[in-house]
């Protein structure tokens, strides 16, 4: 079966554009021209990559992610005009797993989606990817997150950046190493990406336990720290 791609565009000349690429790579795809339409296909065609423009008219494009993550943790590939630091702060806060600034090169696009469609599907087979602290459960097999006996939504990025580093306590990553090893070398992003992932965590995970905690080094990166590791 065909993998199903949802553009999300009001450029008609952008959607039949991306609609062209996707249908070459075996998708296929549903367009939508505003975002209620949009956030409607999302729902009712459970689409395997989603690509949402944010200048959309009737909704835009933060709160069609917004309406798809309440009940969905399909890909999101934002798609912005501005290419400013906030519009992409903004969409990877409410849940988006990438953005592409416009104009955009069409293979760098097709890379960015194949590379999240591997790490929603799972990544690498084999292994029970489960890690358990105090208070916490990370579990990748399944995407869930419990703190403190509580299942907390997060993010499919959030839960992967998590696990992999409390599957290395106490190991330093810069936010490049980060970059690579968790969005993958296709990714074209700027390193504040890793900044934003970082204080969604905190929120869920402070104060929890005195067992552990997410650092900051400073001038170099981030770990997973465990006492008495």
């Amino acid at each position: 079966m065909n993998k199903k791609a949802l553009v999300v565009e009001d450029d008609k000349n952008i959607a039949e554009l991306l609609r062209l690429y996707l249908e070459k790579e075996s998708f296929e795809v549903l367009i939508a021209a505003d975002g209620a339409r949009g956030l409607e296909l999302a729902l009712e065609e459970h689409p395997d990559i989603v690509l949402l423009d944010i200048m959309l008219p009737v909704k835009d494009g933060w709160e069609v992610c917004r309406g798809i993550r309440q009940s969905s943790k399909v890909p999101i590939i934002m798609l912005t005009a501005k290419g400013e630091t906030l519009d992409k702060i903004s969409g990877l806060e409410m849940g988006a797993d990438d953005y592409v600034t416009k104009p955009f090169d069409v293979k760098e696009l097709m890379a960015r989606i194949h590379a999240v469609m591997r790490r929603a599907e799972g990544g690498e087979a084999g292994g029970e990817k489960k890690l358990t602290f105090d208070k916490l459960v990370i579990n990748l097999d399944s995407y869930e997150l419990i703190v403190d006996g509580k299942r907390i939504d997060t993010p499919p990025k959030e839960m992967e950046l998590l696990y992999h580093l409390a599957s290395t306590p106490n190991r330093v990553y810069t936010r490049n190493q980060l970059l690579d090893e968790v969005w993958g070398f296709d990714y074209f992003g700027d390193s504040r990406t890793v900044d934003v992932h970082i204080k969604r965590l905190r929120e869920k995970l402070e104060g929890v336990s005195d067992q552990w905690s997410l650092k900051t080094v400073w001038g170099v990166g981030y770990k997973f720290e465990v006492l008495n590791q």
